[in-house]
């Protein structure tokens, strides 16, 4: 594995092109645009205020750069870096924006969630939509880019309405059976919206296109309910997880449950295997030492870890949530499917230092790997079956079925990985610490770096 040079970043706003060209990166007011390959500057520009939200184009021709504390938007354009747009949202304030699937229209939400406000890069249109409700995911897009469900809150009571993105008017307007509608998602083939409530209920509503309610599902009453939900890239499989700490499997047939997969302190599947990080300090000489070492090179000093498997029974890490603070750190907050549909991954946050990793194949526990730190961010190769992780700790770690191996991110000062990004062709990631980011570039296969990292049973 290589790792580039480290650039400055603010506010974690770090994106590459939907082609895999550039690289733009934001630095207080200044918007940077790189080519991917060689990281030179291809565009640089000059922002009216610090920028909180920076967004691609679906065509990589133009960005999006918001500024919510003056209510700004610029838009810059790639082929004619002359040409600019500022959208001025006024007094009515800012908290939201993003592009539409053509990239070429710009949707504000203001502040209060009182409308959404459509803008047209081409005709300079403007199109109202009102009532749209504040919640976790109360907008998405279908794959295709051609419709658009919203949340919408009226009269105590929650909307769905599904709009045509080709010219903004509305297609399906209908009543959704939730209490306190909290998210909703396409499934990837565009045929299906997930809607789920809140977390007070469990409930979990399936409506087709037409807004025909397809099926609902509850798994309990009477505790906290819902809290992530993802769809699989085939649209067979949706997976819910719940403050209980189970993740629940719903079919594409039925809607009903073919399974679910609990998270236990203890961990006897002799199926799964376990993978504990151990950290070592290598011992330093004094031979070893020199004075450009000393003020420049870390490495030298730095804590190096591998991957042992643990003997089963195994013991789950466990913080116990404290019930006197809301919105206590307890069940699955994050789920991601690989890309081939075949594993499944999931983070119970009451044991916040364990990734587990599923077979979607047999339905069973394939691997849980304990990192020594909480797991701060995780995110599968778009190609090929491969998991990269960080803990905010100066290693990027990488699971794939061949095994699991930790990387030291080898640059000067301490660069702590916050979070991180596969790149669109999965031959590099980009890693982000508070104030930079860097680029590590992955082998197309680490099968041999991972078996070699393993220590035997």
């Amino acid at each position: 594995m290589n790792f580039s040079e480290v650039f400055k970043q603010s506010n974690q706003l770090c994106k590459v092109s939907p082609d895999g060209k550039y690289l733009a990166t934001c630095v207080q007011y200044r918007l940077v645009v790189r080519d991917f390959n060689s990281l030179q500057i291809v565009h640089l520009y000059t922002c009216l205020d610090q920028v909180m939200h920076m967004e691609w184009s679906s065509d990589s021709l133009f960005i999006l750069c918001a500024m919510y504390k003056r209510g700004l938007v610029q838009v810059w354009s790639l082929e004619q870096p002359d040409w600019h747009c500022k959208i001025d949202e006024g007094s009515i304030g800012l908290v939201s924006s993003r592009w539409s699937p053509d990239g070429r229209h710009v949707l504000n939400t203001t502040e209060f969630n009182l409308r959404v406000t459509v803008w047209s890069l081409c005709t300079k249109a403007v199109s109202y939509i009102k009532y749209p409700k504040a919640c976790q995911k109360g907008v998405d897009f279908t794959a295709d880019g051609r419709y658009m469900a919203l949340a919408e809150r009226r009269e105590c009571k929650d909307y769905i309405s599904v709009f045509v993105c080709d010219d903004w008017h509305l297609l399906r307007h209908f009543e959704s059976e939730t209490q306190d509608l909290a998210g909703l998602e396409w499934s990837p083939n565009c045929c299906v919206l997930a809607v789920w409530d809140n977390c007070l209920e469990y409930k979990i509503l399936l409506y087709s296109l037409d807004g025909r309610l397809l099926s609902s599902y509850s798994a309990y009453e009477w505790s906290l309910g819902i809290k992530s939900v993802t769809w699989s890239p085939s649209s067979q499989f949706l997976a819910v997880g719940s403050y209980d700490e189970k993740v629940r499997i719903l079919n594409h047939i039925t809607w009903k449950k073919i399974t679910e997969f609990e998270h236990p302190t203890t961990i006897i599947n002799t199926k799964a295997v376990v993978f504990k990080e151990v950290e070592k300090r290598p011992v330093v000489g004094s031979e070893d030492l020199s004075i450009h070492q000393l003020t420049v090179d870390n490495s030298l000093f730095s804590t190096q870890s591998k991957y042992e498997i643990t003997q089963l029974p195994a013991q789950v890490p466990v913080i116990k949530p404290d019930p006197d603070r809301a919105n206590p750190k307890i069940g699955i907050s994050a789920l991601a499917f690989s890309a081939d549909n075949r594993f499944l991954a999931t983070k119970n946050d009451n044991m916040p230092q364990s990734l587990w990793v599923w077979d979607m194949l047999r339905l069973s526990l394939l691997a849980v790997l304990e990192q020594t730190a909480p797991v701060r961010c995780f995110v599968w190769d778009p190609h090929r079956p491969r998991l990269a992780l960080c803990t905010g700790n100066t290693k990027v770690y990488l699971w794939s079925p061949a095994g699991c191996v930790s990387v030291n991110v080898p640059v000067e000062g301490s660069f702590q990985v916050q979070s991180l990004f596969w790149h669109c062709s999965g031959s590099s990631l980009v890693l982000l610490s508070k104030e930079h980011i860097c680029l590590c570039y992955v082998e197309p296969s680490l099968a041999s770096l991972l078996m070699k990292d393993m220590m035997p049973r």
